[in-house]
């Protein structure tokens, strides 16, 4: 056979046409190849090195430790306690690896692979006994064909400790932290979320300083599954959050929301209102409001009990802005403590209409008027004074303005611009009314009287420090301006508001052996666009000692129903709460002894007024006898409040005399024994 003929056959080229296809097949899969490296390695390389992390790393972010709240004297208001949550991946559950006493994985000798078991009713039953969760509802949650399921949530770590100890398959746990308040000061301090981010108050306010900054944590996992710390991954660790420590003194706090509860049910009032300040650096010490919401139980909160009203809310403030015309009748006026005045007998007809006293009074001296509160003469000096003189007094003290408290949402309350007065501006300025003031714009005025006419800006942030008890930044005193000079200052103090106090409309506002300084006011609030409804506004405004003074408070009562006259309502408040306060802080005591004449006073008295202690706990009553040089001796609950003593209120006794009382609960009647 030739050549020709071999290479002429058919198979031959049949051959060679297959290994061609075989060939080109090869070479399309070699660069198929090729062409996927250089995809995976170049072109797409950031895809396929996430989608490789993806299924061999984790990272775990580790939230910062927010930062406590403190009171004046670093006791916690507000901090973050670890808590522990759970969680599940069921399937993992229910094929929990199968291994014997030695630890050693249990092999199926048929199949080579690691046996498995059912863990679930195991895990329902370990978690209903140390969290007290429903067995049944968990082992439901665990018969979930995917997903991953919350077996606990937040729980304290005490009880989470007998879980963590045991190493189940397909169970882990996350720490987290729970924010826990002493429950004082609620609009103030507000809460957080359930992500622990600020959410009302000043929480959300200073967040950014009390959040810190979340650490980062990368793991990798083995082929077996098990995870550790990537070695060459950087690890961010958490930075706990700034702590805030503020102006506000814990047991005065108390004190003060504990005083405004029993008023607000005692007269049946819609709200009330109360702030204490330091005179002399514009510190606030208590800033409280009624109603309150449960710090500790969100449920609890609502739009009405949240508002701060101390700072939020302005309301006409009636016979506590004659601060303004007094201050301006003896220094525009020159008038005198014992200067005559006529206050018409009880009716005033101005420009068609008419100003009214609570009694018809006819010619008094000035400080009567004050004194008895009356409105006449309040409006005719006022106008004597003249409107811009007026206008300007009444800036100068502050009103008009936000104080720079730095709370966010404080008022600035409202003073008519002066171009758009009316006739009847002026003379109803005079007395409390077309001019709108938040509790805190009064208490500054009378605080700036009694701090030698000095206007002090208030604050309730102290300091804010770090981790390590560095400040960051801190607040100090400023002063805003001098209201009136340091002689108009005293002499209102003494020759007017203490006479307010001592013999005026305010003899219930008086505290035991402390001179008290002040004014009532009783307004009548707009409702509904009009005064025909009668709805009252209450309060009381005063400052002690007042000889070398050191805190003013004011307190205000909404719409109180059972009686309406500051005098009834609030001044009693006032005494309550100085009273309680002197009791029960050592800063105060100290103070007062030492600024105070009325301790050598009471040192060198023979006989001691016993003072009203209804209300007081043990602790506080016996504290405020022992400062008045009186002993005291008590029956019934040690944990109640004092609800009967053995001399009335008032009556002088010998020093070192022994006051007997009788403790109980809150709802017993106060009583003499």
């Amino acid at each position: 056979m030739s050549y020709r003929q071999h290479a002429g056959k058919p198979e031959d080229h049949e051959f060679g046409r297959r290994l061609g296809i075989v060939v080109l097949i090869f070479a399309a899969f070699i660069a198929a190849i090729i062409g996927m490296l250089l995809s995976i390695q170049i072109v797409n390389v950031k895809v396929w090195r996430t989608k490789a992390v993806r299924q061999y790393e984790r990272v775990v972010t580790e939230v910062a430790e927010r930062g406590c709240i403190l009171d004046r004297h670093s006791r916690m208001l507000a901090e973050s306690i670890e808590s522990v949550s759970f969680y599940a991946d069921p399937v993992i559950v229910r094929n929990s690896p199968l291994f014997n006493e030695k630890g050693k994985a249990v092999i199926d000798r048929k199949s080579g692979k690691q046996k498995t078991f059912d863990n679930s009713a195991a895990v329902a039953t370990l978690f209903a006994k140390y969290l007290g969760i429903n067995r049944q509802l968990c082992l439901k949650e665990l018969s979930r064909p995917k997903g991953v399921i919350v077996i606990g949530k937040k729980i304290p770590v005490s009880r989470a400790l007998p879980i963590l100890q045991e190493k189940i398959a397909g169970v882990w746990s996350d720490k987290e932290h729970q924010r826990y308040y002493l429950n004082v000061a609620s609009q103030v301090i507000g809460f957080t979320d359930s992500k622990n981010i600020g959410s009302s108050g000043l929480e959300l306010q200073l967040n950014k300083d009390l959040k810190g900054i979340d650490g980062t944590r990368i793991f990798q996992r083995s082929a077996t599954g098990v995870r550790y710390p990537a070695p060459e991954a950087k690890q961010q660790d958490a930075v706990k959050g700034n702590s805030v420590q503020l102006t506000i003194d814990a047991d005065i706090q108390s004190i003060v929301e504990d005083e405004l509860t029993k008023a607000v049910g005692k007269f049946r009032a819609d709200a009330a209102a109360c702030i204490v300040m330091d005179v002399r650096t514009g510190e606030i010490l208590a800033m409280a409001n009624n109603p309150v919401f449960d710090l500790n139980q969100r449920g609890s909160w609502t739009p009405e009990r949240s508002r701060n009203r101390a700072v939020t809310d302005s309301y006409e403030p009636g016979s506590t802005f004659k601060i303004v015309m007094a201050a301006a009748a003896t220094e525009v006026l020159k008038r005198k403590a014992t200067d005559m005045v006529f206050a018409n007998n009880g009716v005033l007809p101005v420009y068609n209409l008419s100003i009214k006293d609570h009694e018809p009074y006819g010619n008094i001296t000035f400080r009567q008027a004050i004194m008895y509160s009356s409105n006449i003469v309040a409006a005719k000096t006022a106008m004597a004074v003249g409107a811009e003189q007026f206008n300007a007094y009444v800036h100068n003290f502050g009103f008009g303005t936000r104080t720079g408290l730095g709370i966010v949402g404080e008022s600035p309350g409202r003073v008519r611009p002066f171009g758009s007065w009316d006739s009847t501006t002026l003379p109803w300025m005079g007395y409390g009314y077309q001019v709108m003031a938040t509790p805190l714009q009064i208490l500054q005025a009378y605080a700036a009287v009694a701090n030698d006419g000095k206007l002090m800006r208030p604050f309730i942030i102290k300091k804010v420090l770090d981790a390590n008890g560095k400040v960051v930044r801190e607040t100090l005193p400023k002063i805003v301006r001098q209201a009136v000079t340091p002689e108009t200052a005293r002499y209102l103090g003494r020759e007017y508001f203490k006479a307010v106090v001592d013999s005026g409309t305010a003899k219930s506002a008086a505290v035991p052996g402390i001179s008290v300084a002040g004014k009532t006011g009783t307004a009548q609030r707009a409702a509904g666009g009009s005064y025909a409804n009668k709805v009252y506004v209450s309060s009381f405004v005063g400052y002690f000692p007042v000889e070398a003074p050191l805190y003013a408070i004011i307190v205000l009562v909404e719409n109180p129903r059972t009686a309406y006259y500051a005098a009834t309502v609030a001044a009693p408040v006032f005494s309550s709460v100085a009273s309680r306060m002197i009791a029960c802080s050592e800063e105060m005591q100290k103070n007062l002894s030492f600024r105070s004449p009325e301790q050598a006073v009471i040192d060198s008295l023979h006989t001691i007024a016993v003072p009203q202690l209804a209300g007081m706990n043990r602790q506080e009553a016996k504290r405020l006898l022992k400062w008045l040089k009186l002993d005291m001796d008590y029956s019934g609950d040690s944990d109640g409040v004092v609800v009967g003593q053995s001399i009335a209120p008032g009556v002088k006794v010998e020093k070192e005399q022994l006051v007997k009382v009788v403790l109980g609960s809150r709802n017993r009647k106060s009583k003499p024994l």
